[in-house]
């Protein structure tokens, strides 16, 4: 008999996703003061890279292909994305950088209903905006920086939520670890472009495009190994969940970082959330219990 898929395939995906992912920022903020993040950008999908050959080398992808430019988009996505969240983790507290991140959940709501007419109901909307205001809640994000800090956490914002749309478009002609790949090639290739360029036409090194090479030293190569394979876990997952679900409710999940940041600040030396915060949680609990609600639903 067929096997049926559990209707919350797509929340559980995106959870371990959201968990990748916090676990991805939180060496990024270990490693702030030996790398600036454009050299983060390469060594971070250099190990993705490096899981990925091994893993097609035991199992070759099964493809239809025939939408290679809307692979290259993705990657071109997902790699902006990753430029900017990572430049904000290098100036911002994690909680702010990472907050700017998630306000990708609010443009693919936006890009959903006017791209694709995908409108998943107003209380999948409301879930939406619950989990978002638990967001503000435990970061309280301060806007007393620098302009340039906030417009890179924007662009990372946006470049994330086109990527993941992007995604929900491919699988149904790629492998997830192919679509993975376009964006783990694009992030090793430029980099390598930018050092290069530096070279040749010798401008000076700056902290996100025109950097300089770095090899880790010592426990670095430690921080590192995680940096990429959490990243790696998370964007696997991450594939599959917008893969298996529509692209508006899976998004309210991915609001589930922040609990799992919270955790892992604390690891790292930070304050125990205060009662904003705490009530912050809260809210974001209440965002997947009504989504996790509404799909219950849907599938009876």
């Amino acid at each position: 008999m067929p096997s049926v898929a559990p209707p919350y395939r797509g929340i559980f995906f995106m959870l371990l996703a959201a968990l990748g992912f916090s676990i991805m920022g939180g060496a990024a903020k270990a490693l702030k003061e030996s790398f600036n993040a454009g050299q983060l950008v390469f060594w971070r999908n250099s190990v993705g890279l490096l899981v990925l050959v091994v893993s097609f080398a035991q199992r070759a992808p099964v493809n239809a292909g025939s939408k290679p430019l809307r692979l290259l988009f993705r990657g071109l996505m997902g790699t902006t994305a990753l430029y900017t969240l990572l430049y904000c983790i290098m100036h911002l507290p994690l909680g702010t950088a990472m907050s700017y991140n998630l306000t990708s959940a609010l443009f693919i709501a936006l890009f959903s209903f006017f791209l694709f007419r995908e409108y998943a109901g107003s209380k999948v909307l409301l879930a939406v905006l619950i989990g978002f205001t638990g967001m503000l809640l435990i970061y309280k994000p301060n806007i007393d920086l620098p302009w340039y800090y906030h417009l890179a956490g924007l662009i990372s914002g946006i470049s994330s939520a086109v990527a993941y749309l992007t995604v929900g478009k491919l699988t149904q002609y790629y492998d997830t670890r192919v679509i993975v790949a376009s964006f783990v090639v694009t992030g090793v290739v430029t980099p390598l472009l930018f050092v290069l360029v530096k070279f040749l036409l010798q401008l000076p090194a700056d902290e996100l495009f025109f950097i300089d090479w770095r090899w880790p030293s010592g426990t670095e190569w430690w921080w590192v190994l995680l940096l990429g394979t959490a990243a790696l876990f998370g964007q696997y997952f991450v594939t599959k969940a917008y893969g298996a679900d529509k692209a508006g409710i899976v998004s309210a999940i991915s609001y589930a970082n922040i609990p799992f940041s919270i955790i892992i600040g604390m690891l790292l030396g930070d304050a125990f959330p205060d009662a904003y915060s705490f009530i912050g949680i809260l809210c974001i609990i209440s965002s997947g219990v009504l989504v996790s609600f509404l799909k219950k639903r849907k599938a009876v």
